[in-house]
C-alpha cells in the first residue's frame, strides 16, 4: 500500500470549525501550510505559521477573489504525477512544489439560498476555484489527499498519525470518492436552481442530489438495507420534528409522506388521515376535531391498527385521551400541547411528531427502476367544477358537490383500481390496488357493511378511473350507494349511464383521471 509524506497542504475553508486539531497535528509533523483569504487570517490568529497563497504563487488575487487558485503552480503541485519522470522534470524547471493535501469547503450556496432571493448573491455565492481543486486533487488520489468535510478532520488526524506524517492509499481513495460525492451534489444543486428560476421542469439532464440524512435499522424488510436522504437546500432536517418514540424506520417514513400528501388537501376543517402500507384506510374533515377522528377509525378499525394517523390541528388532552384508546405507531400532528405529551407519552415506543412547520417544496413525483427513472409533477388537479357534467336524469344539490369532491380527493391517494365509499366527508369504505374495478368495489363495500352498514345508503362512491363494463355499477347501486363520481371515458359509458338512471341514481363525469400506481 502505497504511503505519501504530507510535505505541503493547502486549506482554503469558509467554514473555520475544527481547524485548530489540523493545525497542532501538522505543526507535529512538520508540513508547510499554504493559504488565503479568511482562512489564513485565521491560521495567523490562531498562532501556526501558513504561507500566504498570493506569495507562493507570485501571483495577487483578483476580480474580487474570483481568481486566486487558479494557477498553475496550485494545479501543477496537484496534478502531477510523482512517479512520472517527464511530470518531476517540468515541476524541477518551474520550481513548483508539489501539493500533497488540500483541505477544502465551498462557498455556501445552500444558506445563500435560503436566506435571499437575489440572484446576484446566489451566483456569487457558486464556488469555482474550490470545486476545481477538489476535482483535481481527486483525480490524483494516488499522491494527493483531499478533505472535503470537517467531520474528516479527525479520521485525517489518525492517518497521519498512525503513519507518522503519511498517508495510505487507501484513505485517499476513499476521500477520493467522497470529494467527488461532492462536487456533484454542488453542480446538482447548482443546475437544479438554474432549473427552477427558469422553470425547466424536464431538464435534458436531470440531476437529484440528496444528502444523507441517517441510516436506517433496515428498508421494507429485515433483510434489506436502507438510509433516509434530504433533496432540499436546508439538508440537515426533513421539516418535522420527533418528540418522542422509536427511531423511525422505512415504513414509518413511507407511511408518513403518503399521510402527509393526503393531509396537505384538507384545509377547510379538521382533518385526520390514517395510513396503513401507504393507503388511507380512513379519511374524515369535521369541524370537531374528535368526530374527525372517530370517523377516520370507523372506516376501517382493524386496518387501522399499527398505523399512522396524521391530523391537520393541534392535539390536546381531551383528544390524546381520544388517539390513546387505539394501537398506533406514528402520530403526526399540528403541535401538542403539554397535557397531550404527558399522556401519549406514556407509550414509549409511540413516535410522536410534530408537523406544524412541514412545507411541501417539491411539485414532482419520481420513481426508480434499475437504471431508469420515470419524472411526473405530481396529481394536484382534484376536478374543474365548471367542467363537471352530470350525465345522469336526477342532478346533484350543492351538498353533494361538496361530499363528490372530498371522495374524488381521496380517491387520488389510494392504489388503483380505486374506489372510495362516503358519507358526510367521512370514508366508509376504500377498495385499493384491485387488477379488476369490480373488485375494488367489492372490497369497499365490504368493510362499509362490516363497520359502517347505516351509513351506505345515500353515500358517494368515487372511482379513479371510468367504469369499463355495468357490473360495477351495479354492484354500488345494489349496496345503497345513490351519487357516482368518475373519470368517463369509456365506450361503454352510454351504458353505464343507462345503468344508473334506471337505478335512479346520480353520476358525474369530470374528464379527469387519477391513477395512482
Amino acid at each position: 500500500m502505497m504511503k505519501l509524506k504530507i510535505r505541503n497542504a493547502l486549506i482554503s475553508v469558509s467554514d473555520k470549525e475544527n481547524i485548530t486539531s489540523l493545525l497542532k497535528s501538522f505543526k507535529k509533523y512538520k508540513i508547510k501550510i499554504i493559504s488565503s483569504g479568511g482562512t489564513y487570517r485565521s491560521i495567523k490568529k490562531l498562532g501556526y505559521e501558513c504561507i500566504e497563497l498570493s506569495k507562493y504563487t507570485g501571483f495577487k488575487e483578483m476580480l474580487d477573489g474570483r481568481v486566486k487558485t487558479l494557477h498553475p503552480k496550485i494545479h501543477a503541485g496537484i496534478l502531477h504525477d510523482r512517479q512520472n519522470r517527464i511530470h518531476k522534470n517540468e515541476m524541477s524547471k518551474k520550481k513548483f512544489p508539489a501539493i500533497d493535501l488540500i483541505v477544502v469547503n465551498f462557498y455556501p450556496f445552500q444558506k445563500v439560498v435560503m436566506s435571499t432571493k437575489s440572484p446576484k448573491n446566489i451566483i456569487e455565492n457558486i464556488d469555482i476555484g474550490g470545486p476545481t481543486m477538489v476535482r483535481a486533487a481527486a483525480k490524483n488520489f494516488r499522491n494527493v489527499a483531499i478533505i472535503t468535510n470537517k467531520n474528516d478532520y479527525s479520521n485525517l488526524i489518525r492517518e497521519i498519525e498512525e503513519n507518522k506524517g503519511k498517508t495510505s492509499l487507501k484513505f485517499r481513495e476513499i476521500m477520493s470518492s467522497k470529494a467527488f460525492g461532492l462536487t456533484a451534489y454542488y453542480d446538482a444543486m447548482i443546475a437544479n436552481w438554474f432549473n427552477k428560476k427558469l422553470n425547466i421542469q424536464f431538464p435534458e439532464r436531470k440531476t437529484i442530489f440528496g444528502r444523507k440524512l441517517k441510516k436506517l435499522r433496515y428498508g421494507e424488510n429485515p433483510h434489506q438495507e436502507s438510509s433516509i436522504y434530504v433533496n432540499d437546500y436546508n439538508d440537515r432536517q426533513l421539516g418535522f420534528l420527533q418528540l418522542n418514540g422509536k427511531e423511525l424506520s422505512y415504513n414509518n417514513y413511507n407511511d408518513i409522506f403518503a399521510s402527509l400528501e393526503i393531509l396537505e388537501t384538507l384545509k377547510n376543517k379538521a382533518g385526520t388521515v390514517i395510513i396503513k402500507h401507504a393507503n388511507p384506510c380512513g379519511v374524515s374533515e369535521n369541524k370537531n376535531p374528535i368526530d374527525s377522528i372517530k370517523n377516520a377509525y370507523a372506516c376501517d378499525p382493524v386496518s387501522a391498527f399499527g398505523g399512522v394517523i396524521a391530523c391537520n390541528f393541534k392535539i390536546n388532552k381531551k383528544i390524546s385521551l381520544e388517539i390513546s384508546k387505539n394501537f398506533i405507531e406514528v402520530i403526526l400532528a399540528k403541535g401538542f400541547d403539554k397535557e397531550s405529551l404527558k399522556i401519549l407519552k406514556k407509550k414509549k415506543n409511540l413516535r410522536i411528531i410534530d408537523i406544524s412547520n412541514y412545507k411541501f417544496k417539491n411539485s414532482l413525483s419520481i420513481k426508480n427502476f434499475d437504471n431508469s427513472f420515470l419524472i411526473q409533477d405530481k396529481d394536484k388537479i382534484i376536478f374543474n367544477k365548471s367542467k363537471l357534467k352530470c350525465v345522469t336524469k336526477l342532478k346533484p344539490n350543492d351538498k353533494e358537490l361538496a361530499e363528490i369532491r372530498f371522495a374524488f380527493n381521496i380517491s387520488k391517494y389510494v392504489k388503483s383500481n380505486a374506489i372510495v365509499l362516503s358519507n358526510n366527508f367521512s370514508t366508509i369504505g376504500i377498495g385499493a390496488g384491485q387488477p379488476s374495478r369490480l373488485d375494488s368495489c367489492n372490497i369497499a363495500i365490504q368493510k362499509a357493511k362490516k363497520y359502517s352498514p347505516k351509513k351506505i345508503k345515500n353515500s358517494v362512491a368515487a372511482s379513479d378511473a371510468f367504469f369499463p363494463f355495468t357490473d360495477g355499477v351495479k354492484t354500488l347501486v345494489k349496496a345503497g350507494v345513490k351519487l357516482i363520481i368518475q373519470p368517463g371515458g369509456s365506450i361503454r359509458d352510454q351504458e353505464v349511464i343507462n345503468e344508473a338512471n334506471k337505478a335512479k341514481v346520480k353520476m358525474i363525469f369530470t374528464g379527469v383521471r387519477h391513477f395512482n400506481h
